[in-house]
């Protein structure tokens, strides 16, 4: 089943799209109509981004494309208007489709058809069945992700295992904090070194200085300039910014 959102400032033209898309479309549900950016914005900060958004260009309160400057939306996007104008522009965006108004069904049928095509395999099938594919298929090994971090304590090597790591923090140098609230050293130069043997569904880079673990996260707060703070669990403590940009492909990830 692929979600959908419709912004579109018109309600009558929203609830035609949604009773065409019914019928071209069944594997699609509609979760919401947007009907201005101010709306748009806050659902995306609250939501996990759809997979695709059959989105208006022209609204009430400015032009859609506004949103994409604003949010790193990863979903597809089918462009409906009244204004064949903005048709360059709406390709230089992840525009699958531009759609004039009133929306032909075989148009949208074709258009859904090219997002099915463009569809991420990772949404249908789960990421360790993919690993194996790809490792029968090149006879490479599939990947692995790092099970221990060595730290040095004292004049001793001791092993920390990476599910027992609730976040890595860059400060003067590279640091790791267990959920028991310990702090070690890491003999890495960057985080990005990090970010590359970590596991991306337990790990999520929050910003320059911070990747966190998801069991690690006791509560997001959101703020009004649409940035979010993180707060960790105790005995951490701590907190991490997570920019607007990157706010709706957070939620994404939080929220599975």
């Amino acid at each position: 089943m692929m979600k959908a959102v419709i912004i579109e400032d018109e309600i009558l033209v929203a609830k035609e799209l949604v009773t065409k898309i019914q019928a071209v479309a069944e594997d699609i549900e509609v979760e919401t109509i947007l009907p201005s950016l101010k709306t748009a914005r806050k659902w995306f900060m609250e939501h996990a981004e759809p997979d695709v958004i059959f989105m208006d260009i022209q609204l009430g309160d400015g032009i859609s494309f506004s949103l994409l400057e604003d949010y790193a939306l990863k979903s597809l996007i089918i462009f409906t208007t009244a204004y064949n104008e903005y048709a360059i522009k709406a390709f230089k965006v992840n525009g699958i489709d531009y759609l004039l108004k009133p929306v032909d069904e075989e148009e949208l049928r074709k258009a859904i058809g090219k997002c099915r095509e463009r569809q991420e395999p990772v949404k249908i099938l789960p990421q360790e069945l993919l690993r194996m594919i790809q490792s029968f298929a090149t006879g490479k090994p599939a990947t692995t992700y790092k099970e221990k971090f060595i730290v040095q304590v004292r004049q001793q090597w001791l092993p920390v295992n990476t599910e027992d790591i609730a976040c890595f923090v860059k400060e003067n140098l590279n640091y790791l904090y267990t959920f028991s609230g310990e702090k070690h050293i890491l003999d890495y130069s960057t985080l990005e070194e990090i970010e590359e043997i970590l596991d991306p569904s337990r790990f999520y880079r929050a910003n320059r200085q911070f990747i966190v673990n998801i069991a690690a996260i006791q509560g997001v707060q959101l703020h009004e300039n649409q940035k979010l703070t993180l707060k960790l669990k105790p005995p951490v403590r701590l907190e991490a910014d997570v920019s607007r940009e990157k706010a709706p492909s957070f939620k994404k990830w939080f929220d599975r």
